[in-house]
């Protein structure tokens, strides 16, 4: 017992430091998107491990806390889903049709340049889930063989990718719905997208949850068949 207390204190220490650090340096150069803590803090701790001769398998076992916490943060996402049903009543088939294409473009494309450049089978079912929230991204890697750390890495370098330039392409081809751009950023960044759509308005917020939440189950059902294929 003594054990597991001191190793979820280490590792929450670790992740905690880690954290301070990224949102320093997030503050000092004007909030630059680029240098979104989740980024740079995922940086220390690739650093920070080796050194401390921690592996990964051991800190994921002493951090299930930051997990738990995190699934209650997207969770939360539904109160502005709630507030914006009626805008979500009548974007009904606009939602379906683009997450469907959308999702079926991205996992194409990601299967396709994995055939061409000969990606090995556990490579390929740790990137595929790569669109999806993290616990499911695990989940569905899990099930199709892929691996855990990989899968980690893929879906927040996904993320992040997305979250820094999605506004930028949004903005270059003029793209003003409320609708499109919250599905856009949730769908693509997650819920880093869907956090960016709610300082954006409500409505943009409760499209981002949206997006962000049916590209995950979409996905999750749409992978295990696909990749039967590959």
């Amino acid at each position: 017992m003594t054990f597991v207390f001191g190793k979820v204190l280490f590792t929450t220490l670790i992740t905690y430091i880690a954290y301070l650090l990224g949102l320093k340096i997030f503050e000092k150069y004007n909030r630059k998107s680029w240098l979104n803590p989740l980024y740079t803090v995922s940086l220390f701790l690739v650093c920070f491990l080796p050194l401390l001769h921690v592996d990964y398998q051991s800190y994921q076992e002493g951090v299930d806390l930051f997990s738990f916490l995190m699934q209650t943060a997207i969770v939360s996402l539904a109160i502005p889903l709630f507030k914006q049903w009626p805008v979500l009543k009548r974007n009904i088939k606009k939602i379906g049709v683009a997450i469907v294409f959308g999702s079926l473009a991205g996992l194409t494309t990601t299967l396709a340049l994995a055939g061409l450049f000969k990606i090995k089978a556990e490579m390929i079912a740790s990137l595929t889930p790569k669109a999806a929230t993290l616990p499911i991204a695990l989940s569905v890697s899990d099930k199709i063989g892929g691996e855990a750390s990989l899968t980690v890495l893929f879906v927040l370098s996904s993320a992040v990718f997305s979250f820094i330039f999605g506004p930028k392409v949004l903005e270059l081809f003029n793209i003003t719905s409320k609708a499109a751009r919250g599905l856009a950023m949730g769908a693509s960044a997650q819920a880093l997208g869907a956090s960016k759509c709610l300082q954006w308005g409500e409505e943009e917020g409760a499209m981002g949850s949206v997006g962000m939440t049916t590209t995950a189950i979409f996905i999750s059902i749409l992978i295990p068949v696909s990749i039967l294929f590959v």
